[in-house]
């Protein structure tokens, strides 16, 4: 049976927000969702395009409405993005490990959000042998996959 981590690839279109300006934008996470052929738009308020591709500087300037968001800029902003999130009727977030913040987790909760935390979205991502196949094996072996 699929983890609640793995069903939430399950979606049809997410966007990926990071803040390049403050720490470098996901780019092997929007690389390997776009190489799956995922519908991901690229979320970034410090930059104009990611990836060769036009990034946008909030939610709610999406060409569409997504599904799923996957927060990965730092804790001091996850707060204000998780309210993004709700404002533009996005129910599933996952949080990055390390930047989840109580505050934010509080206000996903008030919200009613369906929030994922403390684990990489490559792991369910990267395909082959790399670090996050070794991270996914290891949080499979210890029940936390």
């Amino acid at each position: 049976m699929p983890s609640t981590h793995e069903k939430f690839w399950d979606h049809h279109s997410f966007a990926l927000v990071g803040h390049t300006a403050r720490k470098g934008f996901p780019t092997l996470s929007y690389r390997e969702m776009r190489a799956q052929d995922r519908r991901v738009y690229a979320v970034d308020p410090s930059v104009d395009e990611i990836a060769g591709d036009h990034a946008y500087p909030d939610l709610a300037s999406l060409p569409e409405p997504v599904e799923a968001v996957l927060l990965e800029v730092p804790a001091e902003e996850t707060r204000d993005w998780v309210v993004r999130a709700a404002d533009a009727g996005i129910r599933h977030v996952w949080i990055h490990m390390g930047r989840e913040t109580p505050e934010a987790l509080a206000v996903a909760e008030e919200r009613g959000l369906e929030v994922l935390t403390g684990t990489c979205a490559v792991m369910y991502l990267k395909r082959g042998l790399s670090y996050h196949s070794l991270h996914a094996w290891i949080n499979k072996l210890s029940g936390r996959y």
